[in-house]
């Protein structure tokens, strides 16, 4: 069985064409996204976050409010950038909005991608330390988050509290026991997908990595996955893994489809980001039969337990809904999904 989700930029424009004008109508329809999705059946919703964009960023009220709208679905994100993260104050934020949501969180973490500003962690008060660049500080960061999620005290208190203390050092509260086990790691590398695995993460990987053989996009994905799966044997985890994979799949089964998505010829790109040279995966669009060819050939779709859907969030909830139903009745079936 495959979990099937989606996965939203949460863009917003100004433009007429757009459904979701201001950041308002996105956090609004990202709310409703996930309960839509939830009624049809879907596993997951889950949003990307940027900063100094008109996107989605500070993920943990709507993860909060999407919590206390829904009662079955997994809420997630793909991915918090850990170099601007305080990962004290984001462990209560976590815990928080879990305890709202039930225990359903699933929290992408990574080092983060190219932003919109350079160096942008700096405006949020974080540098390197002397000889770090900004992904090893990033994965600093993600290693005390990971740590306080324990739940262990590490703070002495104080002998005239405001109000009375449990014995022993103290944690950061709200803790929310289990949340340690859904943290994922937004890997664009067999590396850091094997480092991943050595700190107990989950695995999220997008639809880029790193070119490191020239091969199709899905074969090196799906030699990344093997990768991190046996490192995660080799590090002793004792729990089983979850992977998860994204892809922007469009059956085309009415007009609009066809007008929007019919002329989707897309291949595998290689280019330059953040001097890295990568591969960036395909899109899928065709007619349902076609369509599950196409999936079936698709390696890391297979090595996978979780496909993230990434939806085009302006052309609003009604057709994003259409968009994963089209994904859960015509092709999750066929390929033995559900």
């Amino acid at each position: 069985m495959k979990k099937i989700g989606f996965l939203s930029f949460g863009h917003w424009s100004p433009s007429p064409q757009s459904a979701t004008r201001s950041a308002q109508d996105v956090l609004l329809q990202s709310i409703d996204l996930a309960v839509a999705a939830e009624e049809l059946g879907a596993d997951g919703a889950y949003y990307r976050v940027h900063h100094f964009a008109q996107q989605l960023a500070s993920p943990f009220p709507l993860l909060a409010a999407v919590g206390a709208r829904t009662s079955r679905i997994e809420i997630g994100t793909g991915v918090i950038d850990m170099r601007y993260e305080n990962p004290l104050y984001m462990v209560e934020d976590a815990g928080s909005a879990d305890l709202i949501s039930g225990g359903r969180l699933q929290l992408g973490i990574s080092r983060g991608s190219p932003e919109q500003v350079i160096e942008g962690w700096r405006h949020f008060g974080y540098g390197p330390a002397q000889g770090e660049t900004d992904a090893d500080m990033g994965r600093r960061h993600a290693e005390v988050f990971l740590h306080l999620l324990k739940g262990q005290g590490f703070a002495k208190p104080n002998p005239n509290p405001m109000f009375p203390n449990p014995p022993g050092l103290l944690r950061l509260e709200p803790h929310s026991a289990g949340l340690r086990d859904r943290i994922w790691w937004g890997s664009a590398s067999n590396a850091t997908a094997i480092w991943a695995a050595k700190q107990g993460m989950n695995l999220q990987s997008s639809t880029l990595k790193a070119d490191e053989s020239g091969e199709p996009f899905h074969v090196q994905q799906a030699r990344q996955i093997r990768a991190y799966r046996e490192a995660w044997t080799a590090a002793g985890h004792t729990r089983t893994p979850r992977v998860s994979v994204s892809r922007s799949i469009f059956a085309l089964t009415t007009d609009q489809d066809r007008a929007y998505f019919g002329r989707d010829t897309s291949q595998d790109q290689v280019g330059v980001i953040d001097n890295m040279r990568a591969v960036f995966g395909r899109s899928y669009a065709a007619e349902p039969e076609r369509l599950i060819e196409l999936l079936r050939a698709d390696e890391a779709i297979a090595e996978a337990d979780t496909l993230l859907l990434t939806v085009p969030n302006q052309l609003g909830v009604d057709y994003n809904a259409h968009v994963i139903e089209n994904i859960l009745r015509h092709i999750a079936p066929a390929l033995g999904w559900r």
